[in-house]
């Protein structure tokens, strides 16, 4: 790791910059529309009662300058717990200097260490420039496999039966 650079666990102080990266990740992917999480929301996901989910930062000469956010899934065949990332971001000022992949591999140690069966996430298939970058690192697609989403008015029409 570059003595510039330091990944650190997401504190609750920390909620304000993890939805700014929140945010900056949104415009990248053109989906500012779709964020509505908020501070609130965020501090109760990572360090309410029952923690739902994880967030590393990463410094570079004491600027923020990335974040992940990550939680556990279980697999029934491994009988293993997995770990998802959910979002990775490194500023654009910050590409090219190993951020990222210091911290998917800061990561990977994490799901060796609490005994994961797997690490997986999804990547926008337009974003052609993540793929290279996961695939160099030795992930594979899993092109067998669809992911499926059920969201808003049509998650409460299925809670109710009305589906």
């Amino acid at each position: 790791m570059p003595n510039e650079l330091r990944i650190i666990p997401a504190e609750p102080a920390h909620v304000p910059l993890v939805l700014q990266f929140i945010h900056e990740l949104a415009e990248y992917e053109k989906l500012t529309d779709s964020v509505v999480a908020t501070e609130e929301l965020l501090h109760e996901s990572l360090f309410g009662a029952t923690p739902k989910v994880d967030a590393v930062l990463a410094y570079w000469a004491d600027e923020p300058a990335g974040f992940a956010l990550f939680f556990h899934n279980f697999s029934t065949c491994l009988g293993r717990p997995g770990l998802y990332l959910e979002d990775l971001f490194v500023r654009p000022a910050y590409r090219g200097k190993g951020i990222g992949q210091t911290m998917m591999r800061h990561l990977a140690k994490l799901a060796v260490e609490r005994k994961c069966g797997r690490f997986e996430w999804s990547v926008l298939d337009w974003n052609e420039k993540a793929i290279h970058f996961y695939e160099s690192l030795g992930a594979e697609a899993m092109s067998d496999w669809t992911v499926y989403r059920v969201t808003g008015d049509a998650l409460e029409r299925l809670a109710d039966g009305d589906s």
